[in-house]
């Protein structure tokens, strides 16, 4: 495997105040891929990359970007590093081609007419070019804030947030904003509250809760790893508690006792099933209808994030 294109060792940021925002954080990114940063609202998404894009300095620790350390070589991080914020703060008055050529000239990198009419066309602004900025949708602000951040051709780009406030419909053609910035070979990390964005998108997702990082995986193995199915079984007349004889099993009562839930791990030699049916006829319990259903990613994130930390290793 390549070497990381960013790589974050040991970041911990403690406020004045005595708050531990990030607790040591350690991170690999690699090249060409979308990491989602998932976690709850002061989890500490924005801290860490506000700390790697330059904005905040961290308690300790250091970043590397492509081998080379994020603050003795400050030029070459910020620009191989690109930042979409959550906020949409854009000059109103000026037209959005003016606007992203602006940005690029922010960087060092010389007027690129060319180059500015190519990003616009890739992330369907061009026909907005002239456009001033108070006239778009809060759709199309959020485009041209992308193409901000990528008009000095960096090779990682950071979203915060990046649908936040955004419809569905908005929402998923932001999706497929990022896919294609990706195929083109940039390197995404999106932070993001809504567990369908890391589902639909990800390569690989990181978990954070109260300043660490308590999972980092394939977003497939997360949720084959983590993953559990549960089989629900509608009663023929429901229970006012379990019987004693089921009670070593791993099942509960939901729906006022109309369904007996049992979960159990899909992967495993043995699941169990066949066994809690044949108990069930013979304690004379019937049953009307069987189904199944798998964990999703969101049922693992809130089991990350609400178990005790020793739990989640």
């Amino acid at each position: 495997m390549s070497d990381p294109i960013l790589s974050i060792r040991g970041l911990r940021k403690t406020y004045g105040t005595g708050v531990d925002a990030l607790k040591s954080v350690d991170l690999d990114i690699r090249r060409g891929e979308i990491f989602a940063l998932l976690g709850p609202n002061g989890a500490g998404k924005t801290t860490l990359i506000n700390i790697v894009c330059g904005i905040v300095t961290p308690t300790s620790g250091e970043v590397l970007v492509d081998g080379r350390n994020w603050r003795s070589d400050f030029r070459h991080a910020r620009g191989r590093i690109g930042l979409v914020p959550q906020e949409l703060t854009t000059d109103a008055f000026e037209p959005v081609a003016r606007t992203v050529g602006f940005s690029r000239g922010l960087f060092g990198k010389p007027a690129n007419p060319a180059k500015i009419e190519e990003l616009l066309k890739r992330l369907s602004l061009w026909d907005k070019r002239k456009t001033i900025m108070m006239q778009l949708s809060g759709g199309m602000k959020r485009r041209v804030m992308i193409a901000k951040a990528l008009s000095h051709e960096p090779d990682i780009l950071f979203l915060d947030e990046p649908t936040a406030g955004v419809d569905v419909e908005l929402r998923r053609d932001m999706w497929d904003v990022v896919r294609k910035l990706r195929s083109g070979g940039t390197t995404i990390i999106l932070t993001t509250h809504y567990i369908e964005e890391a589902e639909e998108m990800a390569d690989r997702v990181g978990v954070i809760s109260k300043g660490e990082l308590i999972a980092v995986d394939e977003k497939k193995a997360l949720m084959t790893r983590m993953g559990r199915k549960t089989l629900d079984i509608m009663l023929a007349e429901p229970l006012k508690a379990i019987p004693s004889e089921l009670s070593e099993l791993n099942v509960r009562l939901e729906q006022d006792g109309h369904v007996l839930c049992y979960e159990f791990d899909s992967h495993a030699e043995r699941t169990g099933i066949a066994s809690l049916m044949r108990r069930l006829t013979d304690l004379g319990i019937p049953y009307k209808d069987l189904s199944t259903h798998q964990s999703s990613l969101e049922d693992i994130f809130v089991e990350l994030v609400h178990r005790p930390r020793e739990a989640a290793q």
